[in-house]
């Protein structure tokens, strides 16, 4: 496998990696400037050059995506499941080796002759955000949050809100973009989303709007769920919640509503578009927070 398709796996499955390249080479080494090697928390795709460098690598990166130093034995695929919350990423740093028989470590000597510095870039798990309905204000939506790097899942019954030349806006896109026509149960889409994913939830169909909000919450991997609408569609559908759906108080208050930053109250859809995307990814940055915070408190 690639290093290119072994970065897309970790994104796909949802897995922290380091992509390790060697950035300098003085002397004899092992492999050229730009060869590289992919470390997962179970695997590794590719060398730059194997021995105490490689290893000694590996060992880093496992650090880096707080993955304890296994036992210097193969470990078979499968990778395992999906981790469901994404660790904070460290900053990207430099490691240089020399290469000769006065210099040992842990996984012992390698005296090529030369000196080598090696590259470690964490790779993050990135945010992931669903979007149920993409009319005037879903698609205004789509186009600020396609110009970060997450994952973008667009989701609507309708096929027209879905064409081509309609979503031209985004081919360009940061993000990856996952278009999804659901013409009978777009609530069925929730399951295959990925651990923590956000959702958006704003339909052209308030019958619509309900059932999503019911099968979100009885979804437990979700991120954060919000929805638009007043405080009177609020009212009918928290009562809907709790009579018709069974969910108490506890379990209804997951879902925000109204969605989007409440000093901002302009009505344009690229108002309420530039709204929502801010107050989301404020969300994002008090999740990295939180979990930088829990981090710091086990290791002090």
């Amino acid at each position: 496998m690639t290093w290119v398709a072994a970065v897309a796996r970790l994104r796909e499955r949802r897995e922290p990696g380091v992509l390790v390249t060697v950035a300098g080479v003085r002397g004899h080494a092992p492999r050229r400037a730009g060869a590289k090697l992919v470390v997962g928390a179970a695997g590794t795709w590719g060398s730059i050059g194997g021995g105490n460098i490689e290893a000694a690598a590996i060992d880093r990166a496992r650090e880096l995506i707080g993955t304890p130093v296994p036992e210097r034995v193969p470990v078979p695929e499968p990778v395992p499941e999906p981790v469901p919350v994404p660790e904070p990423v460290p900053e990207p740093e430099l490691m240089e080796f020399a290469l000769n028989d006065k210099v040992t470590n842990r996984h012992g000597v390698q005296c090529c002759g030369g000196t080598v510095t090696v590259l470690l870039e964490p790779l993050p798990v990135v945010p992931a955000v669903a979007v149920f309905g993409v009319g005037h204000v879903g698609l205004e939506l789509a186009r600020v949050l396609a110009r970060h790097d997450l994952d973008l899942h667009l989701i609507d019954t309708r096929a027209d809100m879905l064409a081509d030349e309609r979503l031209a806006a985004l081919a360009d896109a940061v993000a990856r973009v996952h278009v999804h026509h659901t013409p009978l149960l777009p609530e069925e889409v929730l399951a295959g989303l990925a651990p923590g994913t956000h959702i958006l939830i704003m339909t052209h169909d308030h019958a619509e709007d309900a059932a999503l909000a019911d099968a979100a919450l009885r979804t437990d991997h979700l991120g954060s769920i919000g929805l638009i609408g007043s405080a009177a569609k609020w009212a009918r559908f928290r009562k809907r919640l709790a009579t018709e759906g069974g969910h108490d108080d506890a379990t209804i208050d997951r879902i925000k509503t109204p969605i989007g930053i409440s000093e901002i109250t302009g009505k344009e859809p690229a108002t309420i578009a530039v709204s929502v995307a801010a107050d989301l990814l404020r969300t994002f940055e008090q999740s990295r927070t939180s979990i930088s915070t829990s981090t710091d408190k086990e290791h002090s």
